[in-house]
């Protein structure tokens, strides 16, 4: 076994950068920068399929408002609007989902019906999007979509991390069109491969290979792509980092454990399901290191001309623990929820605050070292974890009845679950015989492969230590599904919506 590289520190920046000669409202420590979003008087909206991504941020930012096409709650959560439906093509991606919303006359009134100069937070969008915003007169606080399209990329991301001394697990890049091709480019990286295109989203499009059948089942996929990424296949666990590239520095969040091709929770072989954000899960060293590749990276988007909150997976090998790049996704993720709640958060502000703060043109001063420092060490992390329950079934049926989002309880004696309380946060939980359940499908939609279910928070982490999935997590799982009551009385209808979330 080969030692595992030395820990380097996430860099101090203490350099600040010169404001303004007569600037007066200038925002010198955290408290203020949390006071003067907590005061905000400029209406703010994230708009997507749900608001899972910033779940809870309306507690620290005034008036913040959610716009979003499911409601998960049942019209209990009085920051959530959810405009009537009306006819539209067969959604896509979250893209097309977004620019329904835009589109709509309701969201239009309900957009300015906050107060001037709105803006608007999304998860996901594209230029379309960003010419709806302008027909409504509100501001995107994000990159531009051209921007962001780029860095995500997973093609770039492997030539951008080689920039920023940030490697990838080694691989190749190059256009594939036969499975002797694939073997000629990838000669030095043995017969074990994983084929990645440029896009996609929670495994759809990470191709394992390992001989020409493997090939043959996925060649229409990649002849199709164009250049590709072809990958060593590693031993390995996956983790994850969010960060937030602002004017003085890049603030570097917590390394956190990804939910990776979990049976129980996903049909999707390497789909993303989840997180745990579980102090020291791999040692000090590994999760220092990931920090200091975050910061790395995040100076680099920088150079570029990006700001914001951005995303980097890592793969972790588990036989010497080094950490390679995985993908960077410049926007919030499905980690956002767990960052934007944990101690650390608590204790400074949600990283997405400083986002927003980025882009509201207040003149702010700001230590990122000293943040940095602090949300580097084990006891500001509070041990939450989130695991996305995808449908597992191989056949269609619409959901007759679904289970409500609130907080369940499990009896410990037996297993069962019954809900506890209806809630709109999973903030309240008081013990790990307690969950807060999301739904995202609800009576009248169709539960199918990869369908959406719902999103079970907790206290605690979801996996054992051999990143297997717990006695107590199978409960919670059979628990919620077997909530779900299906109909078989009607025909099989095509679907409307595919799953929400990417990761």
């Amino acid at each position: 076994m080969k030692p595992a590289q030395r820990a380097a520190a996430v860099p101090r920046r203490t350099n600040v950068a010169p404001l303004r000669a007569n600037a007066r409202n200038v925002l010198r420590s955290v408290a203020d920068i949390r006071r003067y979003f907590y005061r905000n008087q400029r209406p703010i909206f994230f708009v997507g399929p749900t608001n899972f991504n910033l779940l809870g941020l309306e507690r620290w930012c005034g008036n913040f408002h959610h716009v979003n096409y499911i409601d998960c709650f049942d019209g209990a959560d009085p920051s959530v609007f959810v405009p009537s439906k009306r006819p539209h093509a067969k959604f896509a991606s979250i893209e097309d989902v977004n620019n329904h919303l835009m589109e709509h006359p309701e969201v239009a009134g309900y957009l300015h019906a906050f107060g001037e100069k709105p803006v608007v937070v999304l998860l996901m969008f594209d230029e379309a999007t960003e010419r709806l915003a302008r027909h409504l007169g509100v501001d995107i606080w994000f990159p531009p979509a051209a921007l962001r399209q780029s860095l995500d990329n997973k093609i770039n991301t492997v030539r951008l991390g080689n920039a920023a001394g940030v490697a990838s697990v080694p691989n190749v890049l190059a256009r594939i069109d036969s499975y002797a091709e694939l073997r000629r480019s990838a000669r030095r990286l043995g017969h074990d491969l994983v084929v990645q295109t440029a896009f996609g989203d929670s495994g759809h499009t990470t191709f394992f290979v390992s001989s020409e059948a493997d090939f043959a089942r996925h060649a229409k996929e990649i002849r199709g792509a164009g250049e590709v990424k072809v990958m060593r296949r590693i031993d390995c666990h996956s983790a994850a980092v969010e960060g937030c590239v602002t004017r003085h520095g890049t603030i570097v969040g917590p390394l956190v454990t990804e939910l990776v091709g979990v049976r129980e929770a996903t049909p999707f072989r390497g789909g993303w399901c989840g997180n745990e954000l579980v102090a020291d899960r791999f040692g000090v060293a590994v999760r220092d290191r990931a920090r200091a590749m975050t910061a790395r990276l995040g100076d680099k988007l920088a150079q570029l001309g990006y700001r914001g909150y951005f995303e980097v997976d890592y793969l972790i090998d588990t036989h010497d623990a080094n950490v390679y790049l995985g993908e960077l996704n410049p926007r919030i993720t499905g980690i956002s929820p767990l960052t934007n709640m944990a101690a650390f958060a608590h204790a400074d502000a949600p990283l997405f605050l400083f986002h927003m703060l980025e882009f509201s043109g207040v003149d702010y001063e700001l230590d990122v070292g000293e943040i940095n420092d602090r949300w580097g060490k084990a006891e500001s992390v509070d041990d939450w974890s989130h695991l996305v329950l995808k449908s597992t079934a191989t056949t269609s049926h619409p959901i007759a009845h679904a289970p409500a989002s609130g907080v369940w309880r499990r009896d410990p004696a037996t297993g069962r679950i019954a809900l506890q309380r209806h809630a709109t946060l999973p903030h309240g939980l008081q013990s790990a015989d307690e969950a807060f359940f999301m739904r995202i499908s609800g009576s009248g939609d169709w539960i199918y492969e990869g369908a959406d279910l719902g999103i079970l928070f907790a206290r605690g982490p979801w996996l054992d230590d051999a990143f297997a999935l717990t006695a107590r997590g199978r409960q919670w799982v059979d628990g919620i599904v077997g909530a779900y009551g299906l109909s078989t009385a009607m025909p099989l209808h095509s679907r409307a919506q595919l799953g929400m979330y990417v990761k």
